[in-house]
């Protein structure tokens, strides 16, 4: 075999490694944790649903109706987010991909959050919407913002901390779309300040750069 021939083979054997060891990872998580147990009397699932019988699966558990209903958004933040997602949707188990009906009363907050298993790409129905996201500490904590109005789309990255907040004076509302069945959201004050049991305040005083009382007030806030 010529030399060129076998530096050919030699480049190409080392693609397909390379190809195996990039692709040679877990399946991402389906829920925030799954404890390995060797009790199979107390095992519930494995990253995701039981799928049903294919035999017994109908139209119904494919179909969602109700989402063009606004929602009540008479709450803390002014805003309220309606998940279409494999819990309310039994259909949509392992097909990578979820919905949500944001709506927003006038100067209505979707707090900063992160959803740590999708990307979240948003569209303005309703209303004005400022919307943004803050890169990662890698990045420099960049943040990046757009003032929406109807018609305009936004995408969240996975993982990054996101808002969206109704600017103007009438309602607002927005649809989302999410590549995961289950997205999950960590809302960054609740879990922080709002945890159980809650996290040490010196803790979060330090980090924060806050008097401690500050912090123990913000506890009972959003730990009620």
């Amino acid at each position: 075999m010529a030399k060129n021939s076998v530096n050919f083979v030699l480049v190409l054997l080392a693609l397909a490694l390379a190809t195996y060891i990039a692709s040679a990872s877990d399946p991402g998580s389906l829920q925030d944790f799954c404890v390995a147990t060797n009790d199979s009397k107390h095992v519930l699932f494995v990253n995701g649903k039981f799928c049903k019988n294919p035999e017994l699966v109908k139209a119904e558990d494919f179909f969602f109706s109700g989402i063009d209903i606004p929602r009540d958004t008479n709450n803390a933040d002014g805003s309220t987010v309606s998940m279409v997602n494999v819990d309310n949707l039994p259909g949509l188990n392992t097909l990578g991909v979820s919905l949500a009906r944001l709506d927003f009363a006038p100067y209505g907050l979707n707090p900063p959050h992160t959803h740590p298993r999708s990307s979240e790409i948003l569209v303005v129905t309703e209303g004005t919407l400022y919307a943004g996201f803050v890169s990662s500490d890698e990045d420099g904590n960049r943040l990046f913002t757009k003032t929406l109005h109807k018609g305009d789309v936004f995408v969240f990255p996975i993982g990054m901390i996101h808002f969206q907040f109704n600017i103007g004076e009438d309602r607002a509302v927005a649809f989302a779309g999410f590549g995961s069945q289950n997205e999950g959201r960590i809302t960054i004050a609740n879990t922080l300040f709002g945890s159980h049991p809650s996290i040490n305040a010196e803790v979060l005083a330090k980090a924060f750069m806050l008097d401690k009382d500050v912090v123990e007030k913000l506890q009972k806030k959003f730990g009620q």
